[in-house]
This record gives structure tokens, sequence and C-alpha cells, in this order.
């Protein structure tokens, strides 16, 4: 598997992007009461799903570099790896949306779906086509009880 960057840097990336659309084409602006506690939420929401899957790789003992899938030594689908199959991924997407909120534009939206189309085609789906050939039937049988996202 030949990954080009670690999803890090596609979140910082996709910040930046977000930050020029938002401040050169700031198509529709917005501004909400609670918009402050919506962001606090995105971000606790994000570092609560990275912090439980972290935990339940250490727990499990394995690898938890994305770009080495190879040295997975077990497929965790326990904790809360029973509700997604890349709660790390959704915690950097709850991020994201913590920062369209913030940013307070529609324009940057797009990023965000960019940084989704991306992360399916170029990250999740070599990912998983490593654990497929891996785990087998496991983990066929994983991907069948547990979506992808959410």
């Amino acid at each position: 598997m030949e990954l080009r960057l670690p999803p890090p840097v596609i979140v910082l990336i996709t910040l930046g992007c977000m930050l020029a659309l938002s401040h050169y084409w700031p198509l529709y602006t917005f501004t909400f009461a609670g918009q402050r506690y919506v962001i606090l939420l995105f971000c606790l929401l994000g570092t609560l799903l990275g912090l439980m899957a972290v935990w339940s790789f250490a727990k499990a003992r394995t690898s938890i570099d994305p770009r080495f899938p190879n040295k997975t030594s077990k497929l965790v689908t326990t904790g809360i790896y029973r509700y997604s199959r890349n709660p790390m991924y959704l915690g950097l997407l709850s991020f994201l949306c913590a920062a369209f909120v913030y940013f307070s534009a529609l324009s940057p939206l797009v990023m965000i779906v960019m940084f989704v189309f991306y992360m399916n085609n170029f990250q999740i789906a070599p990912e998983e086509a490593v654990l497929q050939a891996m785990f087998g039937e496991q983990f066929e049988h994983y991907c069948q009880q547990v979506r992808r996202w959410c």
C-alpha cells in the first residue's frame, strides 16, 4: 500500500484550504447564537473519538499507524470500533466541522466534501484492501456489521 500523506497532514492541508476559501471567497457568511458552543462540541467529539480509538488499539496491542496497515496484528472490533470502522477519521472530520463553523462561511464546506472523498478513496479503501487480505472472512463479516464512518 502506497499512501502519499498521513491523515493529519491531509487535515492540515484541508484546514488551510478552508481558511483560504473563507477569507478570499466567503460565500454566504453566517453567525448564530451558540456558535462557540457548536465549535466546542465538535472539538470535544473529535477528541473523544480519537482517544477512544487509540485506547481500543492500545488495549488490543496493535499498530495505530495508518501508513502501515500490514503491521496490524489484530482486527479491532471492540470499543468504539463496534460503531464505526474509522473513528479516528471521524474524529478528524469533527475537527473540520468545527473549523467550518468557526470560519462562518459556506464556501469551506466544499473542502469537507473533498476530505471525505479523498479519505474514502485514497486512505480507507487501500487500508481495507490490506485488512481484507490479512483477516479475510472475519474482516468481511465486520464490514457487514459496522459502517465505515458511523
